[in-house]
């Protein structure tokens, strides 16, 4: 993973603020730090949307919205895969496939198109492979 592209799950990038997650915190923490040195972080519009509706509303500690807009506005510096009609329909076929949500199928879609070699997710089968796409639960293990 030293120089490839990740793209980071909402979960993931959740985690590394919400300080209520315990080893799950610190491992997201660690991993957003590496990927803001190394530039290779990659995430979507799908992904930044839902980091703000649960750091805001659903985590214990929330973030106010200030606070999370500042880390939205950061994150928009990193490569943003924007979510149009061929993604939704590459999604649908990824979900037929590989039998997904159509959210984590858009999700996988959005690396793939972020010409992602690596995805982390704690929700997606750890392991497998889709197109070039490495799927990797970063919490495995805790």
């Amino acid at each position: 993973m030293r120089d490839d592209k990740v793209f980071l799950d909402t979960n993931v990038l959740i985690y590394a603020f919400d300080i209520s997650a315990g080893g799950k915190h610190h491992v997201a923490n660690e991993l957003l730090m590496e990927l803001w040195e190394r530039g290779s972080g990659v995430v979507s519009t799908q992904v930044l949307q839902e980091f703000f509706v649960n750091v805001t509303q659903k985590i214990r500690e929330p973030l106010d919205t200030g606070s999370a807009k500042e880390i939205i506005s950061d994150l928009l510096k990193w490569n943003v895969v924007l979510n149009d009609g061929e993604t939704i329909l590459n999604a649908i076929e990824i979900l037929k496939r590989y039998r997904y949500s159509f959210w984590d199928a858009m999700i996988i879609e959005s690396a793939i198109r972020g010409r992602c070699e690596t995805l982390l997710s704690e929700d997606l089968s750890d392991g497998q492979m889709i197109e070039s796409v490495r799927i990797r639960n970063p919490f495995r293990g805790l």
